[in-house]
């Protein structure tokens, strides 16, 4: 009875894993049977795999046997969703940086090394533009390219959330078609076009970009197709329609 009251007492001592190893050095060193030691592995094991403060193995814990502790992930944890950005900034106008290149000039005195910007700007409601900016650093160049954008500004006709029609945009070798799509299709294109139909506030187009892949002429092509563009005609409110007729006729 006395030998089991002192097992029970060790098990309520054992709190980590480096305790239960000197129990278990001290019954070795005083000659303890096997059998009496059963219960005290017994117990350091269930209780590092169930305890929340010393994990076990296969539990990924904190110091388990052989394991690293804080390594493991306590389950139902997930990690909240980030919100996305919506591009806006403080004057209303949705600005995008489509590309930085780093390029060179080789003057007599030596190379010179500058960055050059491709930046889309646009307010959501029709207007849209692009600007080039060159600078021998990058936030220097990408203010540059933005006043650029905002003094050529477009207006692109638009069918609700979608362009009017199809039409084919080309720039050089840079060949990009654009197709009016429902509700719901959402923006089916590349990194240079979906930043000028962003910009613009079209949500539902598809396209398809041929040949050259550059986005300088990317985007320059885009412009060219979208500036094209044919507004949808309202019938004035003194006409009549007349079937089979080749123009409607006018009131008096």
């Amino acid at each position: 009875m006395k030998d089991n009251k002192k097992n029970d007492e060790k098990e309520l001592d054992i709190k980590t894993p480096a305790q239960a190893e000197q129990i278990l050095e001290q019954e070795k060193e005083a000659n303890m049977s096997p059998e009496e030691t059963v219960p005290v592995e017994a117990a350091v094991v269930s209780q590092g795999a169930g305890s929340p403060g010393v994990g076990g193995p296969s539990a990924g814990g904190q110091g388990g046997f052989g394991g690293r502790g804080g390594r493991g992930k306590r389950p139902g944890e997930r990690k909240p969703f980030a919100k996305k950005p919506t591009g806006l900034t403080d004057s209303g106008l949705i600005e995008k940086v489509v590309s930085i290149n780093r390029v060179s000039k080789t003057t007599k005195g030596g190379t010179r090394l500058a960055f050059s910007a491709l930046v889309v700007v646009g307010d959501g409601k029709g207007n849209v533009g692009y600007g080039l900016g060159k600078a021998g650093e990058v936030a220097t160049g990408i203010k540059k390219a933005l006043a650029a954008a905002k003094k050529q500004m477009i207006f692109i006709p638009r069918r609700g959330t979608t362009i009017t029609h199809e039409i084919v945009g080309q720039c050089g070798s840079a060949i990009v078609m654009l197709k009016p799509a429902s509700e719901g299709t959402g923006v089916i294109a590349s990194g240079a076009v979906r930043a000028v139909c962003d910009g613009a506030g079209i949500s539902n187009i598809l396209t398809k970009c041929h040949r050259s892949n550059n986005p300088i002429n990317v985007v320059k092509a885009t412009f060219d197709g979208l500036s094209r563009l044919k507004a949808i005609r309202k019938p004035a409110e003194n006409t009549v329609e007349v079937p089979n007729a080749s123009s409607p006729i006018t009131k008096p």
